[in-house]
């Protein structure tokens, strides 16, 4: 009788997790698509106008989110993945509904005006919540909250980066932190229809340079780089925590919200690279530096870029913006990956290939910053074509950067308690 009664309970929850998948698959989608496009258009409109309106851009999107959080929402705060982490604690505290449009729209708003950050933690917030919902309207026995979160996060993951494995590995390493048998069953489910989905709406690559061949005379140079974005990381989190607490002993709402968004325009204005998730800044850097006639005296700028990239994110966060520290690590990992290895091909006469150690810086800063090395080098692994070849190399660089952080400081962004 026993075994029956378990027999369909699973049944429950892989029919509730491949419906909460669905759902969040086309949360994920729409949520990136639409930002992407909209974030191009006002970014080049501006850059065509007049190069002044990245001054303001931030505080129209903020200043807007103020509003809506005050007037649609009633003052609910959005605390990021901190929320997950909390009503995983107790089955009786739950992600309200509200939830999943106030994250939408606030990660929307954030990133298209120009706050320097990205959609991913307002897209697993968004599927937690959704996932959430559906255990709390009964469908499912009540020991299967946190299966069905984590269904929902892991959906929305390998929507946005085109990996199953990376966002089966994210809802299980970095939100589950178990591996119960259930947990894995939910989110195996998950990511296969995730998987699916994305094999029909979503091809493409984050970064659409390819991948190339690697040598082991590199692995010295590419554990350094693994040990520099270690230290990224961890300046990283400290400045995300010192700045929220800077604004949120501002007691004056316009002084916050303008104090830190008009330094990110500005910051905008300096360095264009910087507006929004900066994925596309990215994109422009990655081909200057892969051709042969890269300018010397462009690498100093590169090396502001790495450490701007950082505070603008967390000023960002601190003027009120809806995001997190996914986007930002990538790009100014992958800054630093470029940085190391132009250095390294001027300086010491190697030969190494930019768009590796764009990938490796990328996925190092990522595991230290999020405390998740197999979800980063899964991650990244998807991020360009023929990313897999380089997972050894990626693994050497996301678990120094991941042992060194954790060194620095036990916690990150999600599990600081302040």
């Amino acid at each position: 009788m026993r075994q029956k009664v378990l027999f369909y309970s699973y049944l429950k929850l892989v029919i509730a997790a491949a419906a909460v998948a669905a759902l969040c698959c086309v949360l994920a989608f729409s949520l990136k698509h639409l930002t992407e496009y909209v974030q191009h258009v006002i970014f080049h409109q501006a850059q065509h106008t007049s190069a002044y309106f990245f001054v303001v851009l931030p505080s129209i999107g903020i200043t807007a989110i103020y509003f809506l959080r005050k007037y649609a929402f009633h003052n609910r705060k959005n605390k990021g993945i901190k929320e997950i982490y909390t009503t995983l604690e107790t089955r009786k505290d739950h992600l309200p509904f509200f939830k999943v449009t106030s994250h939408y729209i606030n990660g929307f708003l954030t990133v298209v005006f120009g706050g320097s950050t990205g959609i991913e933690v307002s897209t697993v917030v968004s599927t937690a919540t959704i996932g959430n919902q559906v255990y709390k309207r009964r469908f499912m026995p009540l020991a299967f909250k946190r299966e069905l979160v984590c269904a929902g996060v892991a959906a929305g993951v390998t929507v946005l980066f085109g990996s199953a494995l990376g966002g089966w590995l994210f809802a299980v390493e970095v939100i589950a932190k178990k591996f119960q048998k259930t947990v894995l069953l939910s989110c195996t489910v998950s990511a296969l229809v995730a998987f699916l989905f994305i094999q029909n709406f979503e091809p493409g690559f984050l970064i659409s340079m390819p991948a190339m061949e690697w040598h082991w005379q590199a692995l010295p140079f590419m554990f350094v780089l693994g040990m520099l974005s270690g230290l990224l990381a961890s300046y990283f989190t400290q400045i995300v925590i010192y700045c929220k607490k800077l604004f949120n002993h501002i007691e004056s709402n316009f002084l916050r919200v303008n104090l830190g968004a008009l330094t990110v325009g500005v910051l905008i204005l300096a360095f264009p690279g910087l507006y929004g998730d900066s994925y596309h800044g990215l994109a422009n850097i990655l081909s200057a530096y892969s051709g042969a006639d890269a300018v010397k005296a462009v690498p100093y700028t590169l090396a502001l870029l790495v450490l701007i990239k950082p505070l603008a994110a967390s000023l960002t966060l601190g003027a009120g913006g809806d995001g997190g520290v996914f986007a930002p690590s990538i790009v100014a990992g992958a800054f630093l990956g470029i940085l190391f290895a132009y250095i390294s091909n001027t300086y010491f006469d190697t030969s190494f290939l930019i768009i590796n150690f764009a990938l490796i810086g990328a996925a190092a800063t990522l595991a230290a910053a999020i405390h998740g090395p197999f979800t980063a080098v899964f991650l990244l692994c998807s991020a360009a074509p023929n990313g897999y070849q380089l997972m050894f190399p990626l693994a050497v660089g996301a678990f120094s950067a991941y042992i060194l952080a954790k060194k620095i400081c036990t916690y990150n962004v999600y599990s600081y308690q302040g």
